[in-house]
């Protein structure tokens, strides 16, 4: 049981992406909010009322926020990209990426850019009519494990793509190393959007950069998890600051 105080904490962190009638699962490592405790605080929601002035539609998002981060969590749904889940574990979910989808447009209608992480580089690419592999594993099975119980210590080779963005973000570097924290990758590649890295040796799409309106960019792997200074893995700070400067505008 929630006391005041616990629940208007987790719900300061929902009304800021929660649309109109809609949930939106959270999963991220620092949240901690978990399934029990969000169920909690949408009771709580329920019998208090919203908070007045915190809830925002995405097109009025848009227009406040300076840029949208869409991060990792829980899987795409194949239904959102016109299949059926090959797996009752993989069925995703579907509120989220409607909903997610809807922020994305809105925030390139605007101008203001976005920057994919993980599952928000798939769901770029499944707004954009792209498609998803559902299972590395399953469906790509020569591939290397792109999802272990080592969780970010999970590294793996990539291949910058030569003349792209992140080739521009890194000069010289043609192969760096990343972690890995995903089960499911692009597969079928979304409307005006450019391959800018692929993982070695398989060649499973690592990075993506939008080619029309705006600043869209997307990455796989998980930046804020490469420690500043770690030689061992690929410094995440251009990429950061180039997502900060196009949000200054």
């Amino acid at each position: 049981v929630l006391d005041d105080d616990q629940a208007r904490s987790i719900l300061g962190r929902l009304m800021g992406v929660l649309a109109p009638g809609s949930y939106l699962a959270v999963a991220h490592p620092t949240l901690e909010v978990t399934g029990e405790k969000m169920a909690a605080a949408i009771r709580y929601w329920n019998s208090h009322g919203t908070p007045p002035g915190r809830h925002r539609t995405p097109d009025q998002l848009a227009r406040l926020l300076d840029g949208l981060v869409l991060q990792g969590g829980a899987d795409a749904s194949p239904l959102t990209y016109g299949e059926a889940p090959l797996d009752a574990e993989w069925a995703g979910d579907r509120l989220r990426d409607v909903y997610e989808i809807e922020l994305l447009h809105e925030f390139v209608e605007a101008g203001k850019p976005v920057l994919g992480i993980c599952r928000g580089a798939q769901l770029i690419n499944v707004a954009f009519g792209g498609t998803l592999f559902q299972d590395i594993g399953t469906q790509l099975p020569e591939a290397q494990a792109h999802v272990s119980a080592a969780y970010e210590k999970n590294l793996h080779e990539m291949r910058i793509e030569p003349g792209s963005g992140l080739a521009r973000l890194y000069p010289g570097v043609e192969r760096a190393r990343i972690n890995s924290i995903h089960h499911q990758s692009i597969k079928a590649l979304g409307r005006n959007l450019r391959v800018e890295a692929r993982s070695e040796p398989e060649g499973i799409v690592e990075a993506v950069r939008g080619s029309g309106k705006g600043y869209v960019f997307a990455v796989q792997w998980h930046p804020e998890f490469h420690a500043p200074g770690d030689a061992s893995v690929l410094d995440s700070a251009p990429i950061l600051d180039e997502f900060l400067l196009a949000a200054r505008g």
